[in-house]
């Protein structure tokens, strides 16, 4: 089976029936494919949470994808910021882009990083990847990372369990976007606490 084969297995029905196949394992599919796709990332992450939602129902759908794909996100972040140094990955340090990355995410912290994770297309394995190159505090990206997350999973989750009503009641589409102000405010409240707690010590 070649590349293209295995890309044009990935439709929504071939992944639920693949969840439903392995339900006798519990929520552990829905988990485990959201997190293959952190070290994975040509896996169709929209796929698996909207196969979630279908699967497991809105609410259990969204947690164990947003549970799969945060935990993912931080396993990755977590080896690259452990083993960042050593031989095998030091290109990535001499890579202009990748500094001017680094510098970037050390500077701006919580807020741009919260924003792109909320996007579905965003390539968030580059953005683990980065982020455990900076110098960012390992709190402040779990914190972005579950914010984040959480915003994109649910708007999927949402999108994918019923797509006919969020176009038929645009209210539920003004509730989306009002979960997203409320996350990243409440991540900038707590940032901003973080970083005052940091300069009194120093």
């Amino acid at each position: 089976m070649d590349f293209y084969s295995i890309k044009e297995w990935f439709t929504l029905d071939n992944v639920v029936d693949l969840i439903d196949k392995y339900r006798s394992f519990g929520p552990l599919p829905g988990i485990l494919l959201p997190l293959l796709e952190a070290f994975l990332p040509f896996l169709p992450l929209f796929l698996f949470v909207m196969a979630n939602a279908n699967a497991f129902g809105l609410g259990w759908g969204f947690f164990l994808s947003w549970l799969g794909a945060s935990l993912g996100s931080l396993l990755v972040f977590l080896l690259i910021r452990r083993y960042g140094e050593s031989r095998v990955l030091r290109f990535l340090h001499r890579n202009k882009n990748v500094q001017n990355l680094t510098a970037w995410i050390e500077r701006r912290g919580f807020g741009p990083l919260f924003l792109l994770l909320c996007f579905p297309f965003t390539p968030s394995a580059i953005v683990n990847i980065v982020a455990g190159l900076s110098k960012i505090n390992v709190y402040q990206y779990i914190l972005a990372v579950i914010c984040g997350k959480a915003v994109m999973i649910f708007t999927l989750s949402f999108i994918g369990y019923d797509i006919v009503s969020l176009i038929k009641q645009p209210i539920r589409t003004g509730i989306v976007l009002v979960i997203i102000f409320i996350l990243w405010y409440a991540g900038k409240h707590i940032e901003n606490r973080m970083k005052n707690r940091a300069h009194t010590r120093g």
